[in-house]
């Protein structure tokens, strides 16, 4: 597809931002940076592999200047076609038709699709604290890195889950995978972070992060379907918010991205001192959830996964459940969906079922990354079209029901959103755009 084709579906799809379009594609497809561009890359905050490795090639096939220069995010910008701010999560592909190099008129870096010019590019600033490292040495990247332009601090505590091989591990998720490239490429990766490695890593963040950049925390790693260092799961994702609220109370939004659980370990959750619960739900289908997410449905189960995500609602408030689906997996070979239309409405019935009772689920786009089963039947993504359409749809039942912009994410708003791995906050009214009487009571 050429950039005629892609302004095609501009005018076709012209009730989302031009921005969001290529955004959404940026995140399908990848991108490619030329070795000048890596080189003025490798000032600007670089790839922390937070939890997954977000890439479409393995580390091995990354050159020396790509592992180590690879920006954490982008923020496309101006250009032919006046782009407004937009952040996009870097997705390392070489063979990818967007490329960032250097400008032909300009040394400043610009994102061509099939070498047409598309928009100018701006690097996350390499944030104060980003050079410092604890006590025992490891560097605060590994610890606690940034995203979203620096507004979350994503602490993977646990970077293994133990949803454990082809009969049990989600089919589109690497974070076991990632663990083990990371490891293998030397880079410091710790496994399972305490809690004191974490209230030093904030303490230097809190000290230098003057300007107040970041505004929320996430707790999140693999699951627990036993035991780890002798808890259960809500046990051991609790301790950390406690202790985080105990030494910084109410300098950052706790979230707490976990498994669904019964509801007195949600009620520890909220005791803790999480304010925003992410039960990631993945897929709606029922047969898709049980072929692609065979783990969570051998320990819980579809059926009582929504239960308990419903149930969370009354623990956390219905606009504090935040579930996350993977959009795009509806259309995996072999199981997906094959017809676009049937794709859609499944997920559209998922988000109506939500929405309708005040839980607000996210979306982030598929990333078929190496190492997972999906890969290996799934050598190209789903269409870009399924992508819009799952935009619209998103956007016209969050308004049809009249649901208040999502807490955590920062501000919603073309040009002012910051969540990096979809477009569904870039496409979302401003908050300030909500009327009083369009909030719901």
């Amino acid at each position: 597809m050429g950039l005629s084709e892609l302004l095609k579906l501009k005018e076709k799809y012209s009730d989302l931002p031009f921005e969001a379009i290529v955004k959404t594609d940026l995140l399908r497809l990848g991108v490619a940076f030329s070795p000048t561009a890596l080189k003025v890359c490798s000032e600007a905050k670089p790839k922390s592999y937070f939890i997954f490795s977000f890439n479409q090639v393995p580390q091995s096939e990354l050159s020396a200047l790509e592992q180590k220069s690879a920006p954490e995010e982008i923020a496309l910008m101006g250009g032919p076609h006046d782009f407004k701010r937009t952040i996009v999560s870097v997705r390392m592909n070489p063979k990818s038709p967007y490329q960032i190099g250097m400008g032909t008129k300009t040394a400043t870096l610009q994102l061509s699709y099939n070498n047409e010019e598309i928009c100018s590019v701006l690097l996350p600033p390499f944030p104060s604290y980003y050079s410092s490292s604890l006590a025992n040495g490891k560097p605060i990247t590994d610890i606690a890195p940034t995203i979203e332009w620096g507004y979350l601090i994503y602490l993977t505590a646990f970077r293994l889950c133990q949803y454990w091989g082809a009969e049990e591990e989600c089919q589109f998720c690497d974070i076991n995978n990632n663990y083990r490239e990371q490891k293998e490429m030397g880079r410091p990766y710790t496994g399972v972070k305490t809690p004191e490695e974490i209230l030093e890593a904030l303490t230097i963040i809190n000290e230098k992060d003057i300007e107040k950049t970041s505004h929320a925390y996430t707790i999140t790693g693999g699951s627990i379907t036993r035991r780890l260092n002798g808890m259960n799961e809500s046990e051991f994702y609790s301790q950390y918010a406690r202790a985080i609220e105990k030494k910084f109370p109410g300098r950052w939004m706790g979230k707490a991205v976990v498994q669904a659980l019964p509801l007195d370990e949600v009620k520890l959750l909220k005791d803790s001192g999480y304010q925003i619960y992410h039960p990631n739900f993945e897929v709606w289908d029922k047969k898709l959830f049980t072929q692609l997410c065979p783990g969570k449905d051998r320990y819980v189960g579809r059926d009582e996964w929504i239960q308990r995500i419903v149930d969370a609602a009354k623990i956390f408030g219905p606009e504090n459940v935040i579930p996350n689906f993977v959009g795009g997996i509806e259309m995996s070979k072999p199981y997906g969906f094959q017809n676009l239309d049937d794709a859609i409405a499944s997920t559209a019935e998922g988000l109506e079922f939500f929405m309708s009772q005040g839980i607000c689920p996210r979306f982030t786009v598929w990333c078929v990354e190496p190492g997972t089963t999906l890969t290996q039947s799934n050598p190209e993504p789903p269409p870009l079209e399924y992508y819009l359409r799952l935009l619209q749809v998103y956007r016209d039942i969050f308004q049809k029901h009249r649901l208040p912009i999502p807490p955590g994410y920062g501000e919603a708003g073309l040009g002012k959103a910051v969540f990096s791995v979809s477009a569904f906050m870039d496409v979302l009214p401003e908050a300030s755009l909500l009327t009083h009487h369009d909030r719901p009571a």
